[in-house]
């Protein structure tokens, strides 16, 4: 527990800081007025995980078999939505995540490469303020470790978005041991560094979250860390003790997984008794067909993708135990969700020939696990159907939250910046740095963390290489470059997308289809084949299915 007199000291000096910061600001010209010290209350740290490329199902709070006690007791003592939205791919959710825009709006249209449009550029813009600019600007030490991949050149680090510390990976990830495969690097501030022999970045992303904590408790100001992870993105990669826990669990196949995790997710009230899941997809070969080699090397590429996982979960677990040793966990917020479903992209490279999970190695857990991982919806990364969008949400704050709540409500990643301002009673600025900033598109998620219901987005929007979807109410429209066939669904009755009914709705087609073009021409959404023409060396068609 906090101290009266450490209580005390933290809260005048976290008003202090805001003060001169604010007072600092409205100098310049750049931010807003700071606030009395009467209107101020106690604010929380907050810390916000972020997965990557890991599937609805993929947590034992969410419906896995796979070891994840430490968020799974966050999810038992907090909340866990079930209808919560990302951005479909990595590079659109995380500028999305840290801005509070939808990711066009944030620069980041397509991935990191410059496609030379407005929307497209590949680097948060300096007409975007980030959460971590926004907290510093209010009086928060601001830390974050882990894997950036919002802005390749070094002027878009997070050191020059916010981030007082930085450990990580400051270009993209897909890395685990060392030597790293590909350009990939490791930073600790600005400055490039070494890994030793034993590296593992899972590992090191954590520990160095769990330094950063200690090291910001000591400053007695209200801290964000945000600990975006490699795992479980590809390559495998893992460590021999944890991959033997799970080796040999996953022969049962993948329909007999699957349909596990699923009569679980309904056990635990992820999913309601009468939810429906999705047709195994089509692509998924018969377990029984296959050979006892093949056989072997799928379940062993689960089993390795299943100890990235368990690995994550036993760094966040140590960094809670930090965050308790401090005395600072019942008066911090801690969000986990992840960047998109489980993908079904398969970049194995045969030159990298080592032993799957093994330093040197470069192999993906493909399609069929990919449909795993996210039961019970259908499709993966990439398109905005409900296995590529739809995300595990957990959030634990005592002071807010009741112990072992769900909520339904659809929310979408926007609404994360929104919500950690309000927390943070940190007043958005109009302008930054001289740079007027385009305004949040998020709404509060505090009064669904309050237990109570909000109103509702009028619409929720997606577009990622051509690919189009938009949910409105519970109708939700999907359409996929480059054939553009309208699909239709009726969320109420058919949370799966598995029957179109856009034939016999053309009126409810034709509003979302016009309320979606509307979005995309105020956020900057362009055609794709208009991208690909204006910088057709860098645009990456990549047609999956």
């Amino acid at each position: 527990m906090i101290t009266i007199a450490r209580h005390f000291r933290r809260k005048t000096n976290r008003l202090t800081a805001l003060i001169s910061t604010l007072l600092l600001l409205g100098v310049l010209g750049c931010g807003p007025q700071p606030q009395t010290k009467e209107t101020k209350i106690e604010r929380p740290n907050i810390v916000l995980i972020l997965a990557d490329d890991m599937g609805f199902s993929d947590l034992g709070a969410y419906g896995s078999e796979i070891a994840t006690p430490a968020l799974d007791n966050l999810a038992a003592n907090g909340l866990r939505m079930t209808q919560f939205y990302n951005a479909s791919r990595c590079c659109p959710t995380r500028a999305s995540l840290l801005t509070g825009l939808y990711p066009h709006q944030a620069n980041m249209g397509f991935m990191q490469e410059d496609c030379k449009l407005p929307g497209y550029g590949g680097f948060i813009p300096k007409n975007a303020i980030t959460i971590a600019e926004l907290l510093r600007a209010n009086g928060y030490s601001t830390a974050m470790s882990g894997k950036w991949h919002v802005g390749n050149a070094p002027e878009n680090w997070p050191t020059k978005k916010g981030f007082d510390r930085f450990f990580g990976f400051p270009h993209h990830g897909g890395a685990y041991f060392y030597p790293f495969p590909g350009d990939q690097v490791i930073a600790v501030g600005d400055s490039i560094i070494t890994p030793p022999d034993d590296f593992y970045s899972t590992d090191a992303i954590n520990d160095h979250a769990s330094a950063f904590v200690t090291e910001m408790v000591q400053e007695e100001a209200p801290f964000f860390l945000y600990l975006a992870h490699v795992a479980p993105h590809f390559p495998l990669q893992a460590k021999e003790e944890d991959i033997k826990k799970y080796r040999g669990k996953y022969r049962q196949g993948f329909e007999a997984v699957r349909n596990r995790r699923f009569e679980k997710q309904k056990k635990l009230g992820i999913l309601s008794k009468n939810h429906p899941i999705s047709p195994i997809d089509p692509k998924v070969p018969e377990w029984d067909a296959l050979s006892e080699g093949e056989k072997d090397d799928f379940d062993l590429r689960m089993a390795v993708y299943a100890a990235q996982i368990d690995a994550m979960d036993q760094g966040i677990g140590r960094l809670v135990a930090t965050l308790k040793k401090h005395g600072e966990l019942d008066n911090t917020m801690i969000i986990f969700l992840s960047d998109n479903g489980g993908t079904r992209e398969d970049y194995s490279n045969p030159d990298l020939n080592a032993p799957i999970g093994e330093v040197g190695s470069f192999g993906c857990y493909k399609l069929p696990w990919a449909n795993v991982s996210n039961s019970p919806y259908r499709m993966f990364k990439h398109w905005g159907y409900e296995g590529g969008i739809k995300t595990p949400f957990i959030v634990h704050y005592p002071q807010m939250i009741s112990k072992g709540s769900f909520d339904d409500q659809p929310a979408h990643i926007i609404d994360v910046m929104t919500t950690i301002s309000e927390l943070a009673q940190a007043d958005y600025p109009e302008t930054y740095n001289a740079n007027t900033i385009t305004p949040m598109e998020g709404k509060s998620l505090l009064p669904v963390f309050r237990g109570a219901q909000r109103k509702p987005h009028a619409g929720l929007f997606w577009e990622h290489e051509g690919n189009h979807a938009a949910r409105i109410g519970d109708w939700k429209w999907v359409s996929l470059y480059p054939d553009y066939v309208d699909e239709l669904y009726d969320l109420s009755t058919d949370a799966v997308e598995n029957h179109n009914l856009a034939t016999d709705n053309p009126e409810q087609l034709r509003l979302i289809k016009q309320q979606w073009q509307v979005w995309a021409d105020r956020t900057g959404v362009r055609p794709w084949d208009e991208v690909l023409k204006a910088e057709p060396d860098q645009g990456r068609l990549q047609i999956y299915y």
